[in-house]
C-alpha cells in the first residue's frame, strides 16, 4: 500500500512538472538560436569592414537555415532549425553589409524564432544595427 501511494506521487508530481519543464526547454532553445543568429549578423558586419566588401546574411525560413556569404564565399552555414528544433520566419529573405558595415535597404528586418510557445523576434534595422 505504501509504495503505491508512492509512486503514485512520483507520477503526480512528474505530470505537473512536465510540461512547465518542456516550456523551460523551448525558451531555452529559442535563445540560443537567436544568439546565433545575432552571432552570424555579427559576422557578417566585421567582415564586410575587414574585406571591404558586401556580405550577405541569408535567411532560408523553409530549411530554418542561416548562411552568411561574401561574393562566391560561403563564411557559415547554419541549420538552427535540425541544431535547435526551431522555426525562421523572417519579413525579407536576406540582409546586406556594405564595406562601411551598413546595411542595404529601405526597411527594417525582423527575424522570429519559435518551438513550441516560446517566440523570440530579432530585429535588424536598415543601416545593420541588431537589437534583440
Amino acid at each position: 500500500m505504501e509504495i503505491t501511494v508512492v509512486v503514485a506521487m512520483i507520477v503526480l508530481i512528474g505530470a505537473i512538472g512536465t510540461p512547465a519543464l518542456l516550456r523551460r526547454l523551448d525558451r531555452s532553445k529559442v535563445r540560443h538560436a537567436a544568439s546565433e543568429i545575432v552571432s552570424a549578423l555579427a559576422l557578417a558586419r566585421t567582415t564586410a569592414i575587414a574585406r571591404e566588401t558586401r556580405v550577405a546574411v541569408i535567411f532560408d525560413s523553409a530549411r530554418s537555415a542561416i548562411i552568411v556569404a561574401a561574393g562566391e564565399d560561403t563564411l557559415i552555414a547554419r541549420m538552427v532549425g535540425d541544431a535547435y528544433g526551431v522555426q525562421l520566419r523572417s519579413n525579407r529573405d536576406s540582409t546586406v553589409y556594405g564595406q562601411a558595415g551598413l546595411g542595404y535597404g529601405a526597411a527594417n528586418q525582423s527575424v522570429i524564432i519559435s518551438r513550441g510557445s516560446a517566440v523570440d523576434t530579432v530585429v535588424i534595422s536598415r543601416l545593420g544595427r541588431v537589437r534583440h
